[in-house]
């Protein structure tokens, strides 16, 4: 009984971050942009936050996967996020010498199935504060909370926000983030 006396404020506080989080990041301009009878793919196309990463991803030949195949959660990083990079460092991604490393990037953003934020925070609660998801890469990114905002954590210690959440598209969701997670020494 005192167990679960003191899980219930525990419960009751991710469930209150979980709404006000929900509401302060999926409120943003790719949700109206987005529709989610298209694919992943097809919504970036149209997507104006997301010139640099449509690029980025048929360089790497992702371009089919994401237009059929899914379910997948991608933390798709924003224009923004990808000018946080030297402008040399994205060319030299963008090579296409480069296009395994490009691939590698890429597949560190991704994760299979469909994981809305409300997944994420019910992960979190779970594992007291802190949730891991496995890329297609094979690697982790790991969620915690930090006010209402989901920050995810590479293996590296490199950190992204989602800043717009639960874009659902008809072969997964798409998660907006404010960094590029540089597997390595990409």
């Amino acid at each position: 009984m005192k167990f679960t006396a003191s899980l219930l404020p525990i419960t009751l506080l991710f469930f209150t971050f979980s709404t006000l989080a929900q509401s302060t990041i999926s409120s943003s301009v790719i949700s109206r942009e987005m529709d989610p009878e298209k694919s992943i793919l097809k919504n970036t196309e149209t997507s104006e936050n997301h010139t640099t990463l449509l690029a980025v991803l048929k360089a790497a030949d992702l371009d089919d996967i994401l237009s059929h195949d899914g379910p997948f959660t991608v933390f798709a990083p924003s224009d923004l996020a990808f000018e946080k990079l030297s402008k040399k460092t994205v060319a030299a991604l963008l090579d296409p010498s480069n296009k395994k490393e490009l691939q590698s990037l890429m597949r560190y953003h991704i994760i299979a199935g469909n994981f809305s934020a409300s997944k994420i925070l019910m992960a979190m609660c779970r594992g007291k504060g802190k949730a891991s998801f496995t890329t297609v890469q094979g690697d982790e990114l790991t969620a915690t909370m930090q006010g209402v905002d989901i920050i995810l954590t590479d293996n590296l210690g490199n950190t992204a926000k989602i800043t717009t959440a639960d874009s659902n598209q008809c072969n997964g969701v798409i998660h907006e983030i404010d960094s590029v997670f540089r597997p390595g020494k990409l």
